[in-house]
């Protein structure tokens, strides 16, 4: 009988363990492959709103935060047209992996429709309620009229960028994320041109100033849409928008995408509205206060990256896993990727802290602005391992049609945070600090439950089939 050494090295099981770490490397390769053009994309476009507040800031402190002010509005009312982008991306998923790319292109090319269907009268609504909706702010009266003019530019926006989502989505889906990376890398190239011509008058462009930025966004986007349609309908991994039937509006898929997009939707709607909530705090500590919040966010995106990146490619390739019948692999995707984002955004966390006031210098000469930002910085830097662990696990658990979970566990846990931070304000002061440091305590916590409940997922699905 042969030892136990023996048989550890048998060929056999060598060639077992050979494949075994094959299959490892192939997984890594998969799941990279997904996320590095996402973080990429991200990258670009968080790179254009820095672009774009550096050339705000030449305008001063009080264009920066009525811009900021604006934005935070767009961001929120784009949030409530999300369960298009992110239904249709974990069904599309679903049906690649099923290998009906039929249905695939029937979902997205409906998700399009249905995306112009919606956004239009939230456009409309948008635009004419921009002063009473940006008022809630109590900004100053330059401040809101600012933040006012950006917003009713950036409704015209809202149409195209929600159509930019949902093509995304059907791409990534179909396991191309480099094709809406390209395209965003172009589009930003145009925008960042345009925004310096339109805010300063150059290039015998109008001089716009802060306003400019908005009609800057516009005019990119419209061009990165056309292109992504484009991609579509010539067709990527097999998937196409193409066809002559299916162009009238479908309710059944509608139905269909909304059921897994409309939790993810609201829980969009509850983040960014917290989100809307401590702005209307910081802005009550004064204008410097603000415009160093808009700043040190701007900062702090860079650092999501990873975590946001990794999550993406968890969504797609879970959700190709249950499409096949195959969980267990979308759980090891799964695994990888949150290893993955740890690292990343950890390291990344390590030199925002480190180096918080030149980071903040980069966007900003206002040394009031640096002074109340860099500690809020800070704060957040300490932050980024479990929220990587969160954007991977919430990724995964939307992958497998799972979104009512990571609704209500992230609606509650952001609303607790920014009651927390408002009442450490004014308890304890400490500005900016003290609004983020509610998160400290709250984001583990968040982490740990997401990170249960998808290993709970994956050993249903196992016992499943």
């Amino acid at each position: 009988m042969a030892t136990m050494e023996e048989q550890l090295n048998s060929p056999a099981i060598a060639e077992t363990n050979e494949e075994a770490a094959l299959d490892t490397r192939a997984l890594r390769r998969r799941v990279f492959g997904l996320a590095w053009p996402v973080i990429g994309e991200n990258f670009l476009e968080t790179l254009l709103g820095i672009v774009d507040t550096f050339l705000v800031a030449g305008l001063g402190a009080v264009a920066i935060a009525g811009v900021g002010a604006g934005l935070q509005v767009m961001f929120f009312l784009i949030s409530a047209l999300s369960a298009l982008a992110v239904g249709n991306a974990v069904l599309v998923a679903q049906a690649v992996g099923a290998r009906d790319t039929a249905q695939a292109g029937r979902l997205g090319r409906q998700s399009l429709i249905w995306s112009v269907i919606f956004s239009i009268p939230l456009a409309l609504v948008g635009y004419l309620l921009a002063h009473p909706i940006v008022s809630i702010f109590g900004l100053e009266p330059a401040v809101a009229t600012i933040g006012a003019q950006y917003l009713q530019v950036t409704m015209g926006t809202i149409v195209v960028l929600v159509a930019l989502f949902i093509g995304g989505g059907v791409l990534r889906g179909a396991g191309d994320s480099r094709t809406p990376m390209l395209v965003t890398a172009l589009a930003n190239l145009v925008n960042i041109a345009l925004a310096y011509g339109l805010i300063y008058g150059h290039f015998g462009l109008p001089q716009l100033g802060a306003v400019g930025s908005a009609w800057a966004t516009f005019l990119a986007r419209s061009l990165a849409l056309v292109l992504l349609v484009a991609a579509l309908w010539n067709g990527r991994n097999g998937v196409t928008i193409r066809g002559r039937g299916g162009w009238l509006p479908d309710v059944k898929i509608a139905l269909q995408v909304l059921r897994i997009g409309i939790p993810a939707a609201l829980e969009q709607l509850l983040v960014s509205s917290a989100f809307l909530a401590m702005s209307v705090v910081v802005a009550h500590l004064g204008t410097a206060v603000l415009a160093a919040h808009r700043v040190a966010f701007n900062a702090l995106s860079l650092s999501f990256l990873p975590g946001i990146g990794f999550g993406i490619a968890a969504t797609a390739l879970v959700g190709q896993s249950v499409g096949a019948r195959k969980i267990e692999e979308g759980g090891a995707a799964a695994r990888v990727a949150t290893i993955w984002a740890v690292t990343w955004m950890s390291a990344i966390a390590v030199l925002l802290f480190l180096f918080a006031p030149q980071v903040l210098h980069l966007f900003t000469s206002d040394q009031a602005v640096v002074d109340s930002g860099a500690s809020g910085l800070r704060m957040v830097a300490l932050i980024q391992p479990f929220w990587a662990v969160l954007f991977v696990q919430s990724g995964a658990l939307r992958g497998s049609g799972n979104t009512t979970f990571p609704l209500m566990v992230s609606g509650v846990s952001i609303w607790l945070s920014v009651a927390l931070g408002y009442v450490l304000i004014h308890t304890l002061g400490g500005g900016l600090a003290a609004v983020w440091s509610a998160f400290l305590v709250v984001a583990p916590c968040t982490a740990f439950l997401m990170w249960r409940r998808f290993q709970r997922t994956v050993a249903e699905g196992v016992q499943a089939h």
